[in-house]
């Protein structure tokens, strides 16, 4: 069970928002409410999982920082929307799983394989906890903003409607000898042009 613990004020360069804060008797997770969600349908909802790589010390490996972005930009402009915050860096394994994967992606293993190898889950995320914030919230429905279809089916199986889903596709910050990231962006834009033709 959570139990909000504070709320207050935020201004950001999407606009201001209401950060509520939720602690669930181990780990805290934020709310970032934008404009009147309650009791509304097809609110733009993101549902984010910590990242400090991203978030903090500013990676380049991830899009973690312009998913956010992304989601806040839609939210804005659709004049409300939730960002729920989930404290669970390293897909739920922590950041030291994180760090520690670094070394057999660099192998070839993807980030799922070198969290098996290293004795982890493959995802150990929970979106329960976003769940009972969007209770807790009163939204009637959300159309959440992912690329991720298991967390839709884990907010439906908690009794969250979802009614729709908004793509989080983004062009990650690069860095120039980034070749891996360079490829990644080049098959989003193929795949982009695909689907538009």
């Amino acid at each position: 069970m959570i139990r909000e613990i504070c709320r207050g004020r935020l201004e950001t360069g999407y606009g201001v928002w209401e950060e509520i804060i939720y602690y669930d008797g181990k780990e805290e997770h934020i709310a970032l409410v934008h404009g009147d969600i309650h009791g509304k349908h097809d609110v733009p909802c993101r549902v984010h999982s910590a990242c400090i790589s991203a978030h903090v010390f500013n990676s380049t490996e991830c899009d973690c920082r312009e998913q956010m972005a992304l989601a806040q930009s839609i939210m804005q402009g659709h004049g409300c929307g939730v960002v729920v915050y989930l404290e669970q860096d390293g897909r739920g394994n922590g950041h030291v799983a994180k760090v520690a994967s670094e070394a057999l992606k660099k192998q070839g293993l993807t980030q799922s394989e070198a969290y098996e190898r290293l004795g982890y889950a493959s995802d150990g995320r929970s979106f329960v906890r976003a769940a009972e914030i969007l209770r807790e919230l009163g939204v009637g429905s959300v159309a959440l903003i992912t690329n991720n279809p298991t967390k839709a089916n884990d907010l439906r199986a908690s009794d969250i409607s979802v009614s729709g889903i908004i793509s989080a596709v983004t062009e990650p910050m690069l860095e120039p000898d980034n070749e891996a990231m360079h490829a990644l962006k080049r098959d989003k834009l193929a795949q982009s042009h695909r689907l538009e033709s």
